[in-house]
């Protein structure tokens, strides 16, 4: 491996984290559509396959919500408790996800992935023209914003927390990413999470989530070790970047920059899908 090369997969996994830690996605919605756009235009990286990219995101996913999950908890943001719950449900869909992705195809899986970012973009955008959708909670907490210190009551139904978890997971192992581009916009709407704990408290089940994934991709053979190699230490450093930028960022930027991120790779993975 050239150390151009080296470097590129370096940032792409700062980036990534970065990015993943700020809005809570785990960084894998950056990481898989970089590692299939340098597998299609570099000869000595042609056997990157949807599978290989999916496995390997998830494995460098792990060590960007370890490093952004460690310091969301220094500062306090996790709701463990909550986390817990939800990795109940995500862990073991998450292996049925990973089995699942070995059957598609690199043009469907592209615009597949696409269509999804899309749709959660739009969720995002619905967001501000509905009202949190009042749900009979079987859980109610606070939370007090670090920034403005006002108090914000949220809570959660075991039954929808267990099925879009349960979803998330499914995704998360299909697609790599995480689990995170469903879960914040979920906790955000129907559990009435802020979004600065919603995102500390996804990375944190992403972490867990993601862990029990990888290992599946593992058994599958779908990790790139070499390229992992390169890609973690720069998704270690991204997430300690954007655990700390998120700390200093109002709840409406984080809606707003999960929008943007996921919106702009889903409709450029939808076009290149669509042309396969």
């Amino acid at each position: 491996m050239t150390v151009w090369l080296a470097f590129v997969l370096f940032l792409l996994g700062a980036v990534a984290g970065t990015i993943g830690s700020i809005v809570g996605l785990g960084g894998g919605v950056l990481i898989v559509p970089g590692l299939l756009f340098l597998g299609g235009i570099l000869p000595a990286l042609t056997s990157i396959t949807p599978q290989v990219a999916v496995g390997t995101s998830l494995l460098v996913v792990v060590f960007t919500a370890m490093s952004s999950s460690l310091s969301y908890l220094r500062q306090k943001r996790v709701d463990v408790t909550s986390g817990l719950l939800f990795f109940a449900a995500s862990g073991p869909a998450s292996i049925l996800g990973a089995w699942f992705n070995q059957w598609v195809s690199a043009g469907r899986f592209q615009a597949f992935f696409g269509l999804f970012l899309i749709a959660m973009a739009a969720l995002l955008t619905a967001r501000e023209r509905m009202r949190p959708r009042r749900i009979r909670w079987h859980v109610e907490r606070t939370f007090v914003d670090p920034l403005t210190g006002q108090e914000h009551r949220y809570g959660y139904n075991y039954g929808m927390a267990f099925a879009v978890s349960a979803l998330a997971g499914l995704l998360a192992g299909f697609f790599g990413i995480g689990g995170g581009a469903l879960m914040v916009p979920m906790m955000v709407l129907f559990f009435a999470f802020p979004p600065q704990l919603a995102t500390a408290t996804s990375m944190f089940t992403i972490l867990l989530t993601s862990t029990l994934g990888s290992m599946t991709h593992l058994v599958l053979g779908n990790i790139a070790w070499l390229l992992a190699l390169f890609l973690i230490p720069g998704a270690w450093l991204g997430g300690k970047l954007g655990s700390w930028i998120a700390l200093r960022m109002s709840g409406k930027a984080l809606i707003w920059a999960t929008r943007l991120a996921i919106a702009a790779v889903g409709i450029s993975l939808v076009v290149e899908g669509l042309g396969a």
